[in-house]
């Protein structure tokens, strides 16, 4: 009687030692050296130099033109340098001259939502599970994948007035599910402050609902990788 409660014992610690704590993977998608060429790319736009807020920037140069802006507003360029990203590419994203820079992210996401965004894919929201895993893992497969976020126009009492919404580009990366799904993945973007890699939950800072109702967009496009 003992010897078989010692081989019942024995199969429950093997039982344990190999019943995974996670379904999930421990890391990500590997990145492909397509994934490798997209991030040098990314690099390359050197965000963190150009794309300076505060200026009228175009967005073929990445260069800033003319006397700092004195008219209102923060005058960032994350819809700008996006499309930028994707004209290297090889991919249309809304841009001038078919909109202006002012509220551009605002109205990409609504591009990105209809019929006219040929080639663009929606994954999901922030809040839906496994969308943030599945982008990176696009990622990581050279795609272009953009996180985007429409900002509601503010209630006041002459009407509604429009606000900035924001829009960032997802970076490969080999960042674990656990640590993409409690802060998103990494991102490349332009903005009130310009980051070459910053998790998506910081670099959506400045919208504050974005990143706590989960409301931030995911969309990939599907041409062939660089």
């Amino acid at each position: 009687m003992a010897h078989q409660t010692r081989r019942v014992v024995l199969a429950a610690i093997v039982c344990f030692a190999f019943t995974p704590v996670d379904a999930q993977p421990a890391a990500s998608a590997p990145i492909t050296p397509a994934g490798q060429r997209l991030a040098a790319l990314l690099d390359g736009m050197n965000v963190e130099g150009l794309w300076q807020h505060g200026y009228h920037v175009d967005w073929r140069t990445w260069v800033a033109e003319g006397p700092p802006e004195t008219t209102p507003g923060a005058h960032t360029h994350c819809s700008a340098f996006a499309a930028a990203v994707a004209e290297r590419l090889g991919i249309y994203l809304l841009r001038p001259p078919e909109h202006g820079q002012n509220f551009l992210a605002d109205a990409q996401e609504r591009w990105l939502n209809s019929p006219a965004a040929n080639g663009w894919n929606r994954i999901g929201r922030v809040a839906d599970p496994g969308s943030s895993l599945r982008a990176v893992a696009l990622a990581n497969q050279g795609k272009l994948v953009v996180a985007i976020y429409f900002e509601p126009p503010l209630q006041t009492i002459a009407g509604p007035k429009e606000e900035s919404g924001h829009i960032a580009i997802v970076r490969p990366s080999e960042k674990s599910p656990a640590l993409i799904e409690s802060e998103g993945p990494d991102e490349i973007q332009a903005g009130l402050y310009n980051h070459r890699l910053v998790a998506l939950r910081d670099g959506f800072r400045s919208h504050k609902s974005a990143w706590a109702t989960g409301a931030i967009e995911y969309f990939w496009h599907d041409a062939n990788p660089p």
